[in-house]
């Protein structure tokens, strides 16, 4: 006996024979790990068929879940975009022009408010899925480990759709219109494989959410932006000057032919394309309904080409260049003017619509290289120069605050403000701070001193400030327009309508982080939403005090 052992001992003492044995040996040992992975996931996807409330694939390690992800089934998964050309394809009810886009599902009465309802996406159904007909028909992407329902939502918010849907646990599409009718709230009936206390629809269902925040990332269609639905303009030949009938129209064919004519608006009317720019004879302003441009294009079954009398309207990626220019002022002007702000109260934000839309650059109070670097080039110039048209500060206290002649007041919801802040502070201009700064004591203090002085900052402006204009972030944000045009009067220039529109066009620069809030959970404790509620109050109290409108109601105490 000793003798084979003694074999056995000198055979693996060589070094070569013994590392290539190992391997082997490991190799044999992983392929027998998958092959049982493999008849697992057979299993789970058998129980699934039959049964919505099968738990098998739960009980797969990680192993088992990345070879699921490797051996799609036909039944489950289509390709990340889902679009048919063909008649003979297409939903018997798509030749009809239905939308199920605003049909309700009762069986959303079940869930709770906040579940429908959370400020970012309203809960609106379940539906019917088919990888022949998909319900959404935009990309998708699946996840087996980590998939919640904020995960899916903000990736299709990020994308510039209206609508995320989740099924089957773990996957995920984006749409700008619903295709398919809804069904009984019990058929939605699979957690999410990342969140235990949430749904994610169930076998070929949909559970779909309506992103009310999708329009900050706005509707795109391939690298155009969707804009919406508007009626005809009285003079089209000056509204919108190119313009020609397109065979077989699609919205891809209109938006090429207004690129290669560098115009920024691309207007479809049934078979005829008009191309233009946003001026005082077509503002797009006024939205009208979209189910009077639903005509659907003779080269694309799922899009929806307009009729002689109301558009639809896609925003090109030809540039605007009415409002791009920027100088310096032509005399220094001794009259200071500062664009004050709590810290993440949409400062940097402002400075580029001030800045398109008057086209003399905006100063600061500090020197940052980075913003220099992206365009603002007075930012380098010492904030008493008197060649900027205001000047950017965060500062506090009656003496800073004299120094100025008048002022702009930023004032943002603090709950908004200082998660802006802290991801600014740990991850740049549009960046975000990590999940270990977060859950960290980084935040708990940030709070503690930061929320204080987002009050005081107020406070002190408008009990100190000689000539003050309060601009709440969530109101310019929603009536650009107005808001924008109103400070461009306060600084004492002309208005240029033109250059206001153009700048609607080219809003976001590059100086707004992607998406919705990057958190899935709420970072605010009961203390410190107590904490802010009363900071909340006494601002809006001051407020009043001096016959201005108290804050916005998105983030009054209820």
């Amino acid at each position: 006996m000793a003798r084979p052992l003694l074999k056995i001992h000198r055979y693996f003492h060589r070094k070569p024979i013994r590392f290539f044995s190992f391997i082997l040996l490991y190799l044999t040992a992983g392929s027998l790990v998958f092959l049982h992975s493999g008849f697992s996931s057979d299993t789970s996807t058998t129980g699934a068929s039959g049964s919505a409330g099968s738990s098998t694939s739960d009980a797969l390690g990680l192993l088992g879940r990345v070879f699921k992800e490797t051996r799609r089934t036909p039944r489950r998964f289509g390709p990340p975009w889902m679009k048919e050309n063909g008649a003979q394809d297409a939903p018997e009810w798509a030749g009809r022009g239905v939308d199920h886009t605003s049909s309700w599902s009762h069986g959303a009465k079940g869930r709770t408010t906040k579940e429908m309802d959370d400020g970012r996406a309203k809960y609106i159904g379940c539906y019917v899925d088919d990888t022949q007909k998909r319900a959404l028909r935009g990309v998708s992407f699946l996840d087996y480990k980590k998939m919640t329902v904020f995960r899916c939502q903000d990736n299709c918010a990020e994308r510039g759709y209206l609508y995320a849907g989740l099924e089957f646990g773990a996957e995920c599409y984006c749409g700008h219109k619903i295709q398919a009718p809804n069904v009984s709230e019990s058929e939605c009936n699979m957690e999410c494989k990342g969140e235990k206390s949430n749904i994610c629809g169930g076998p070929n269902r949909l559970s779909i959410y309506r992103l009310e925040l999708s329009q900050e990332s706005a509707r795109r269609y391939g690298s155009a932006i969707f804009k919406g639905c508007f009626k005809r303009p009285d003079n089209v030949t000056l509204a919108l000057p190119a313009s020609a009938v397109i065979k077989n129209m699609s919205v891809d064919k209109c938006v090429d032919m207004c690129t290669e004519k560098e115009f920024s608006l691309a207007a479809l009317a049934g078979e005829k394309c008009h191309c233009g720019f946003p001026t005082s004879l077509f503002t797009l302003h006024e939205h009208e309904d979209e189910e009077l441009c639903l005509q659907r294009c003779a080269g694309e079954d799922f899009e929806s080409c307009g009729n002689n009398d109301f558009f639809v309207v896609y925003q090109t990626q030809v540039q605007d260049n009415r409002c791009m220019d920027r100088r310096f002022l032509p005399t220094r002007s001794k009259h200071l003017v500062a664009l004050a702000s709590f810290p993440g109260a949409g400062n940097t934000w402002a400075r580029h619509l001030i800045e398109l839309a008057t086209g003399y650059y905006t100063g600061s109070y500090y020197f940052d290289g980075s913003l220099y670097n992206k365009g603002f080039k007075g930012e380098r110039d010492h904030w008493r120069s008197g060649r900027t048209i205001c000047i950017k500060t965060h500062e506090s206290g009656k003496k800073e605050i004299e120094d100025f002649d008048a002022s702009i007041l930023m004032i943002r919801n603090p709950y908004k403000a200082l998660m802006a802040e802290f991801n600014r502070k740990y991850g740049g201009h549009i960046g975000f701070a990590s999940q270990a700064h977060w859950r960290g004591k980084e935040w708990p203090e940030f709070v503690k001193n930061y929320a204080p002085w987002w009050a005081s900052h107020t406070l002190d402006w408008l009990k100190y400030g000689k000539k003050v204009q309060v601009v709440h972030f969530e109101d310019l944000k929603r009536e650009l327009f107005a808001e924008l045009k109103g400070m461009v009067i306060f600084l004492d220039l002309e208005v240029s309508e033109d250059r206001l529109l153009c700048v609607e066009g080219q809003k976001d620069g590059n100086f707004k982080r992607s998406g919705l809030r990057k958190l899935e959970y709420d970072p605010y404790t009961p203390e410190m939403r107590a904490t802010i509620d009363r900071l909340i109050k006494t601002v809006d109290t001051a407020l009043r005090k001096r016959n201005l409108s108290g804050v916005p109601e998105e983030y009054r105490p209820r």
